[in-house]
């Protein structure tokens, strides 16, 4: 269970490495101490690499089932980032411009199979995913990570690095799968690999306040 007043303080005290502001630094890829460390209310700095994915990418991946050969970069181990970037090019190659979350529940349809076939072993997005996603965690080892909403400037400016892209000519820029270095990039653990779901357990006690009102 999830802390019973972790809606009033959202970030609960954390074990290991801490910043001077209180947050988990985090380098990727994910280890399995890594996952197992994290909790629900956990506030981390990631950096490392990522990939991108929004809706074409998780459907593709789990209608098409392409082979893993043919996907330029590796997945297993992966954090999985639900973005459609805004990318420049330049001669050095693509800039990110803007990179905020994508609402997480569109690909929750695709997600619980994009982990157990493919070897994510995090999520980012904003919003949170169902029972089943929250099941794939579970049974992976696997975490869901929310970041800021509304503020896609200042986490393009915590990815450092284009590394490689795929899907792109295909999907488009925004619908392509990207490989981005990040650097403290900022995050919450809101569903982890032990069960507990802030999303859920948020939305169960407005619904009480909300009753409550409604009685008054």
């Amino acid at each position: 269970m999830v802390e019973k007043n972790i809606g009033a303080r959202l970030i609960p005290p954390v074990q290991g490495e801490l910043s001077n502001a209180g947050k988990k630094i985090i380098n990727l890829p994910l280890t399995d101490e890594n996952v197992m460390s994290l909790q629900a209310g956990d506030f981390v700095l990631l950096s490392g690499t990522i990939v991108t994915g929004r809706d074409r990418v998780h459907k593709y991946l789990v209608q098409q089932r392409p082979r893993k050969e043919d996907i330029p970069f590796d997945l297993k181990g992966a954090v999985l980032y639900h973005c459609g970037p805004v990318m420049k090019k330049t001669e050095e190659g693509y800039k990110t411009v803007a990179a905020g979350p994508t609402t997480s529940m569109r690909v929750d349809m695709y997600e619980p199979a994009v982990i157990r076939e493919y070897g994510i072993r995090g999520i980012i997005g904003k919003g949170g995913m169902g029972a089943g996603t929250l099941e794939a965690l579970k049974e992976t080892g696997s975490v869901y990570f929310q970041t800021v909403g509304g503020a896609a400037v200042y986490l393009a400016d915590c990815i450092k690095r284009t590394l490689n892209v795929w899907k792109l000519d295909e999907f488009g820029p925004t619908e392509a799968m990207w490989l981005f270095e990040i650097e403290d990039f900022p995050a919450i653990v809101t569903m982890d690999s032990h069960g507990n779901n802030i999303h859920s357990e948020i939305e169960k006690r407005s619904f009480g306040i909300f009753s409550e009102l409604i009685r008054k």
